[in-house]
């Protein structure tokens, strides 16, 4: 399944839109690939809202990954989950959404990455590679230590915070499949903001 090099990731803390109107945007500047997260809502909500931005990222036929609740995701018939180290187990999540969905896992260090390929995670998200203040993740790993986690590991990997137009390429630079954004989209003009990432990204190899 080709995710291409960017995913764009929900934060109403960041944006008082909707998720839906957020999501529209991003999707009609050429983004194709979704992750939901919302760490403040309901499982009510959070069940509601995924059912809407499945329907929306259906018509542009784009991914939908819900963060952190797997049944949520197999209801809703998403395209996977994106798991934490406190979040379900990759192995139980495997045997609800079997192998035809996605399942990606947060790393933080050399060894939780490499353990996260061997628990058979079909990407990881590694990171906070700069400083932010979007989520606590621990200190910034900075790129040269994202490089060498990409030459132990070898499924794909997703680049994490802190990632801004003026330092993206650098962040590919290091051979990494992909980054996951939310501020540095959320914040001011969202379709244009995509748009220029997508066009740094492609331009980079992304």
């Amino acid at each position: 399944m080709y995710l291409g090099g960017l995913c764009f990731i929900t934060d109403r803390k960041v944006c008082s839109l909707p998720y839906e109107d957020m999501v529209r945007l991003v999707l009609e500047s050429g983004v194709k690939w979704v992750q939901y997260r919302d760490k403040e809502g309901s499982r009510r909500d959070i069940y509601r809202n995924a059912l809407i931005l499945r329907s929306i990222t259906r018509e542009y036929n784009a991914v939908l990954i819900v963060n952190d609740h797997t049944d949520i995701a197999l209801a809703v018939d998403a395209d996977g989950v994106h798991l934490g180290q406190d979040d379900l187990p990759a192995q139980k999540a495997r045997e609800m959404l079997g192998r035809d969905r996605l399942i990606g896992l947060s790393s933080h260090s050399m060894e939780q990455a490499v353990d996260a390929e061997a628990l058979g995670a079909d990407y990881i998200g590694f990171g906070p590679i700069f400083r932010t203040d979007t989520k606590d993740a621990g200190s910034p790993k900075g790129t040269a230590q994202l490089a060498r986690v990409r030459s132990r590991v070898h499924i794909p990997i997703v680049a994490i915070g802190g990632i801004h137009l003026e330092n993206v390429r650098s962040v590919f630079e290091t051979g990494i499949d992909a980054v996951a954004v939310a501020s540095a989209i959320l914040k001011g003009d969202i379709k244009e903001n995509a748009g220029r990432f997508l066009d740094i990204i492609h331009s980079s190899g992304g």
